[in-house]
């Protein structure tokens, strides 16, 4: 049976797609940096659920030697494990944008460089990394989280080469609005690290926190991520790069038509 270790299960994106992947005969080793969480996702049925806290290296290599002396292979890593920060760059710290950096990008790339060598030495694997459509272009007040999925852009472009010729895989997916908790949980760590009432940018923060009760145009369900991630499991020979949401779609299709100017017009009015 083929088997994959999911990141960040907690909720949302992470949770879905292990849920549908385990209805559709998937091995799934999900895993949640919260204890609490790890075991309600054993209460949901997933026998092997693990903490794991991607910033931690220890508790990376202890979910992997688990697998190997349950398994003896792992045949996906899905790197999904993040979060937003939102906040004009000017206001956000250096030491704020390392604490998104930390999990967003070192965290993962601490996750993809102890897998590879299992993979490598088994002959085969499927590492999927989650960028975001702000992988792609940028929004007002997204300068953090931008940077984050920018970086694991170009970290999985290097290591697609870096891997050329081996049975090794890495995917990148480019989601765009799915429902999830994530936009809440990005409202309140603005509210944590930028201080709205006294920001010049007070009356942008308040609207997009008035947002999260909106509608967000081409907004989709959890889903539509597991899905594609079960066709990755199921493709011999993924593609590098999937599209998730209309959003991410029309997006990235404008970024490569317009010149810069002329996105950043379109761009401004969409953040």
């Amino acid at each position: 049976m083929t088997n994959i270790i999911i990141t960040g299960c907690s909720t949302g994106i992470g949770l879905e797609t292990a849920k549908y992947l385990k209805d559709n005969f998937i091995k799934v080793y999900p895993t949640a940096r919260d204890p609490k969480d790890v075991e309600m996702l054993k209460e949901l049925g997933f026998t092997y659920a693990m903490q794991l806290d991607v910033r931690k290296p220890d508790e990376i290599t202890a979910v992997i030697t688990k697998v190997l002396e349950i398994d003896g292979k792992i045949d996906v890593w899905f790197n999904n494990a993040g979060f937003g920060q939102p906040g004009a760059m000017e206001e956000i710290t250096t030491e704020v944008l390392k604490e998104q950096f930390e999990t967003n990008v070192f965290g993962l790339h601490e996750c993809t460089r102890k897998i590879i060598p299992v993979m490598r030495e088994q002959g085969y694997g499927k590492i999927i990394q989650h960028s975001s459509v702000l992988g792609l272009i940028s929004l007002f007040g997204r300068g953090t989280y931008n940077a984050s999925k920018y970086a694991v852009e170009g970290l999985t472009d290097t290591l697609r080469l870096e891997l050329k010729g081996t049975e090794i895989y890495p995917v990148l997916l480019n989601t765009g609005p799915v429902t999830s908790d994530f936009r809440k949980n990005a409202v309140q760590k603005l509210k944590e690290n930028v201080d709205i009432e006294n920001s010049l940018f007070k009356e942008q923060y308040l609207k997009s926190i008035e947002g999260i009760a909106k509608k967000v145009p081409f907004k989709e369900e959890a889903i539509s991520v597991a899905q594609i991630v079960h066709t990755i499991i199921l493709t011999e020979r993924p593609k590098p790069r999937y599209y998730i949401t209309k959003a991410t779609y029309l997006l990235g299709y404008i970024k490569r038509l317009l010149s810069t100017s002329l996105l950043d017009k379109i761009l401004t009015k969409v953040g």
